[in-house]
């Protein structure tokens, strides 16, 4: 599905997905999908945090709508990781420090764990279950070979997002809102003026 999408045309596609399914539950928390990503994206805006953080905090979970990418298929024998999911269709249209904030923020609540004993306290009970079927914190090979990434400083920065998203009495924009600064992103990536 991914190569019919376009520079012009990824926008309104993530735009739709927000509207069509952003009211399903997130996970056991007490907001929706899209309440938790608009969240994420609103504490980066009111932070002052450049666009592409704001973004990546934005579509970090977008992955969960995998069926929107035609990522499943029957013959599967293994998960489709959302981070991964959401990271492959978002790539050709966006900056590295974005997919990666996407492709890693599952893996960057495991090395918090590992490398901040103290992070482990702030997670919800849902994180901490799907923390135990990600693999855990990890060892200390996993926490060298995660440092080596560029973007780590971003990747984490979208991690601490990713946990306060989670109010459920939180005002917040609408995808809209964001939308411009979406479209911002990408033309700077692909070279659309």
């Amino acid at each position: 599905m991914s190569n019919k999408l376009t520079p012009q045309t990824i926008v309104p596609f993530l735009a739709d997905i927000f509207e069509r399914r952003g009211g399903e539950e997130y996970l056991g928390e007490p907001v929706t999908m899209a309440e938790h990503m608009l969240q994420g994206a609103a504490l980066a805006e009111r932070g002052g945090m450049s666009e592409r953080i704001i973004v990546a905090a934005l579509l970090h979970d977008i992955g969960h709508f995998t069926s929107e990418f035609g990522t499943y298929h029957p013959d599967d024998t293994h998960d489709r990781h959302h981070e991964e999911a959401g990271a492959e269709v978002l790539e050709e249209f966006f900056p590295t420090v974005v997919t990666d904030c996407v492709r890693y923020h599952v893996a960057a609540k495991r090395y918090l764990c590992a490398t901040k004993p103290e992070y482990f306290k702030r997670l919800s009970t849902a994180s901490v279950h799907s923390l135990n079927l990600q693999g855990g914190p990890m060892s200390a090979g996993e926490v060298a070979e995660f440092e080596r990434n560029p973007n780590l400083e971003e990747i984490v920065q979208v991690r601490y997002l990713d946990d306060a998203g989670k109010h459920a009495d939180m005002e917040t924009p609408g995808f809209s809102h964001f939308a411009p600064m979406v479209q911002r992103v990408v033309d700077a990536h692909c070279g659309v003026h």
